[in-house]
């Protein structure tokens, strides 16, 4: 997951399931994730709830309860870190095929570190994490369903802390082309800058070397 996970139940690492003409459900996320069948489908399609948002509507804000998982079923959902001076920087971007949670909001007591937002029109299914926890409870492939999101938010987000702190900015948005290719075209140049943790001008500057280079 993500703390402001992705491709696990909580956030912030996405996990991507074979690519059809019909968006994975939630359901089969979690079998892809447990790498079995699961028991039990009708209890979480009831506990389910759908939500649709416009373009630029908040799914949530940071700094509230948040005890859900959310599994997009279309578009693009932002998930983002605002400073106190108003700036705000992008954590990840997530698409159909990926669920996220907030990590530390899952926890009693807990609240989100971060908000996310429709990039583009999107239908995102919200499931209860309690119910996701007495399924795994009573259920071995529902636990390792959990585990897996876990372990695959670990790894998630040592890569991008890795890239961060390591790489250039011109290698971080490689990166971003190599890893998510398909949001290059639909994404506004000045999240996809960032995401890279640079201005947009300085992305510009980015695109002409690496075009130059190309040649």
């Amino acid at each position: 997951m993500q703390d402001g996970g992705v491709a696990s139940l909580p956030a912030g690492a996405p996990l991507r399931i074979n690519p059809g003409s019909v968006p994975p459900s939630a359901f089969d996320i979690l079998c892809a994730l447990a790498g079995s069948d699961l028991p039990e489908r009708a209890t979480l399609e009831q506990a389910l709830r759908p939500r649709r948002l416009a373009r630029g509507e908040r799914l949530f804000e940071a700094g509230v309860p948040l005890r859900e998982v959310f599994v997009p079923r279309d578009g693009i959902i932002k998930l983002i870190y605002e400073t106190a001076g108003g700036d705000a920087w992008v954590k990840a971007f997530v698409t159909a095929g990926q669920c996220f949670a907030s990590v530390t909001a899952l926890s009693p007591g807990g609240r989100s570190s971060f908000a996310a937002v429709a990039e583009t029109a999107a239908m995102v299914d919200m499931l209860p994490y309690a119910v996701l926890q007495d399924l795994a409870g009573r259920h071995p492939p529902w636990q390792c369903a959990l585990t897996q999101a876990f372990r695959l938010y670990g790894e998630r987000k040592e890569r991008r802390e890795m890239q961060l702190l390591t790489l250039t900015p011109e290698q971080r948005y490689e990166c971003f082309l190599r890893e998510q290719p398909q949001l290059v075209a639909l994404l506004k140049q000045r999240d996809i800058a960032s995401y890279i943790r640079v201005t947009p001008v300085a992305l510009s500057r980015i695109k002409a070397r690496l075009a130059k280079a190309a040649r």
